[in-house]
């Protein structure tokens, strides 16, 4: 049965609604804060799990109200990570405003952390993805993550993230020499490969990797190139709040990819199930929507058998 591997944090997701965030020494009202689970790794975990995905998920929970909070929600949605470390877990404040755009600020606690004691007991084990995160790449430990994930078999899928080019460029080349598909938005593309057309900016990523290079480009869609190029389009809607998009758009990807989909298709897919992300407050959607993507993988996949 096809699997995926996800190591990465998981978080509290202070949420705070606002019209727009004031300038400095500014003042501004809020319209609603809330509290989520959150974290990349876990908005990829979240997707898989509610797509009823074989996963395992590696994310060290620690200490704290946050702590107590991450613990509580997992339990609540029967994900399981087998990690309980001493020291407070941190969280991130999003503010999100009116357009749906959103700013972070981030506490990070014990959750960016890696032992590579963590891995060990899976190093026999196969996978057909393996997820990383660059900001537990950027961390103090990130090399013995690279390398404590250099010793199991399975196909490196890597997130950089905004602060991708924050990550010491060893560590960089490291994770290329594993040659992992990208997953990258727009302006990522342009920074990690000194392109300003993305077509350029895919090629020269695919150059370095030798593996396929996904680029978000929001309402527009998304684009692949693994020596040939694929363009699919996105699906137009109001746009509520940004948070976790590309998070859940790699999630349904890896999903539709382990169903055995190609690329076009998973990417389809993927389009869809982000532009459901970003249509309602928060990274996740409510249970029957995860249901109708379910049925609606499920289709594609006996249509593509059949």
């Amino acid at each position: 049965m096809s699997k995926a591997l996800v190591i990465g944090s998981t978080v509290c997701d202070v949420m705070v609604y606002l019209d727009r965030l004031p300038s400095r020494e500014g003042d501004a009202h809020i319209h609603e804060q809330t509290w989520s689970l959150g974290g990349c790794a876990f908005n990829v975990v979240s997707v898989l799990h509610a797509l009823g995905q074989n996963v395992d998920f590696i994310s060290p929970v620690g200490t704290g109200v946050y702590g107590d909070f991450v613990k509580a929600e997992l339990k609540r949605l029967g994900i399981q990570t087998p990690i309980s470390v001493t020291g407070a877990n941190g969280c991130c404040y999003c503010f999100i405003e009116s357009d749906g755009e959103r700013t972070f600020l981030s506490d990070h606690g014990v959750e960016y952390s890696f032992q590579k004691e963590w891995l060990q007991s899976l190093e026999q084990e196969s996978y057909d993805s393996i997820y990383l995160c660059g900001l537990e790449v950027e961390e103090p430990t990130g090399l013995e993550l690279i390398q404590s994930v250099s010793k199991i078999k399975g196909q490196v899928i890597f997130a950089p993230g905004p602060r991708g080019l924050l990550i010491p460029e060893e560590r960089l080349e490291a994770i290329y020499d594993l040659h992992p598909i990208l997953h990258v938005n727009e302006a990522e593309a342009k920074a990690f490969s000194a392109c300003e057309e993305i077509a350029d900016a895919a090629k020269k990523l695919y150059q370095r990797t030798g593996q396929l290079v996904i680029v978000t480009l929001g309402e527009k869609g998304a684009i692949a190139y693994d020596g040939m190029f694929y363009e699919v389009a996105g699906f137009p809607t109001e746009v509520v709040d940004t948070v976790g998009a590309g998070d859940s758009h790699l999630g349904a990807f890896l999903a539709a990819s382990l169903q055995g989909l190609d690329v076009k298709e998973a990417l389809t897919f993927a389009n869809h199930l982000a532009s459901m992300v970003v249509a309602t407050k928060g990274v996740h959607l409510e249970r029957h929507h995860y249901h109708t993507l379910e049925q609606e993988l499920k289709k594609l996949v006996y249509s593509k058998r059949s």
